[in-house]
């Protein structure tokens, strides 16, 4: 899925990664036992680095029929 956004904000002394990402209308996941909301639709390398190296994020969201 394209519009994945990935910042980091400060909280005292804690980094925290912030993960946004469009959710979709429910579509049945590969195995059809979950409805997928939103997908990165694999690992994506973000803008966020760590150790000068971009952060890959895969994430999915989802719901149970």
């Amino acid at each position: 899925m394209n519009g994945m956004k990935a910042t980091v904000k400060k909280e005292g002394k804690l980094n925290i990664l912030v993960i946004e990402i469009p959710m979709e209308a429910p579509t049945p996941s590969s195995s059809g036992k979950t409805l997928v909301v939103a997908s990165t639709r694999g690992n994506v390398a973000t803008t966020v680095q760590v150790n000068e190296k971009p952060v890959v994020i895969g994430l999915n969201a989802y719901i149970k029929p």
